[in-house]
């Protein structure tokens, strides 16, 4: 193994680690904003759930990413490296202005742009790239339809039960649910990086003749993320915990419940979907169980927007990366 090999998974487990980073608001913001727990070991908590997914999960989703994005036979390192600069720097961008964007999307943008610069849209495996792009409309829309039907069941269920009392048993109940979506978040995030990784190996032959992920990457980018998770994106924490509606603890619960349900179900599709989709969906659809003036469009409008922009820019991004890198070599 070359110490540009080496380099290369330093910058893929640096991508991991920024996704954990970046992503942890959406494992912790209805927790924290709910006040279930504090930031402290909220992020600890989210952390622990993250790298737990290593016993639950198979490894679709890195199976998809790895050859089902753009033909594994093109790939090289800098198809890698460009991937991986063009989803970091969006990453950081995307942090730094407090938008919960698809850290997902990031890295398939990255994969198209540096692709198409080096042998066009002939390399494009189209089936996978638009299985993964409807999920920008349909993990949103399923979060918040699951989100304002549990959410109206809970409360009907609840209905005779004193306001305290419904928010004491909430607050126990919303460390489960948030437990089942961080593990729901490190099942499908993790992997994607695990499926750049495999992808590098194999296209420098240090894999054999059949595509897999060894389990070292495995273990590396579980623990990659939960690192990031602990270190939390708190820019975008305050945007998804209160910005985009007002939660209580049943809320919070509501809402990671029906992110988990729609992230197990994609994890074992080996659907690489946007956690960060599914949960700000989620947020929504239990926001609107009160009234559709309670969820602020204006917020909700300008994330939408940083979602449908991520593919292209990070593309673009990625392919500017491989030219210079190329360019330099």
């Amino acid at each position: 193994m070359t110490i540009a090999i080496i380099l290369l998974i330093v910058l893929a487990l640096t991508f991991d680690f920024l996704n954990g980073f970046h992503d942890s608001a959406n494992s912790i913001a209805t927790v924290v904003s709910t006040r279930v727990l504090s930031p402290k070991f909220a992020v600890i908590w989210a952390a622990f759930f993250n790298f737990l997914a290593y016993f639950l999960f198979k490894l679709n989703v890195a199976n998809t990413i790895g050859k089902g994005i753009i033909d594994i036979a093109i790939v090289d390192k800098y198809i890698i490296f460009g991937t991986l600069m063009g989803a970091c720097i969006w990453d950081i961008i995307t942090w730094y202005f407090g938008l919960p964007t698809s850290s997902s999307h990031a890295l398939i943008g990255g994969m198209i742009g540096a692709a198409i610069v080096k042998s066009g849209p002939k390399s494009l495996i189209m089936a996978g790239i638009l299985k993964t792009s409807a999920f920008i409309v349909i993990s949103p829309v399923v979060g918040f339809i699951l989100g304002a039907l549990l959410s109206r069941g809970i409360y009907w269920i609840f209905r005779a039960s004193s306001p305290m009392k419904v928010d004491q048993l909430f607050r126990k109940v919303q460390l489960f649910s948030a437990s089942l979506y961080s593990m729901g978040h490190g099942g499908n995030d993790a992997q994607k990086t695990m499926g750049i990784i495999a992808s590098l190996l194999f296209s420098e032959g240090l894999l054999g003749k059949e595509f897999h992920v060894p389990l070292w990457i495995v273990i590396s980018c579980y623990c990659a993320i939960a690192v990031g998770t602990m270190f939390g994106g708190w820019r975008i924490v305050k945007t998804m915990g209160q910005k985009v509606t007002k939660l209580k603890p049943i809320d919070g619960c509501c809402a990671e419940t029906s992110a988990a349900i729609s992230l197990f179900t994609a994890s074992a599709m080996g659907i690489p979907v946007s956690t960060t989709h599914t949960i700000t969906g989620a947020i929504m659809g239990v926001g609107s169980r009160k009234r559709i003036s309670a969820v602020r469009w204006g917020v909700a409008g300008s994330i939408i927007w940083a979602w449908i922009i991520t593919i292209p820019c990070s593309a673009i991004i990625a392919a500017i990366a491989y030219f210079v890198i190329h360019f330099i070599k």
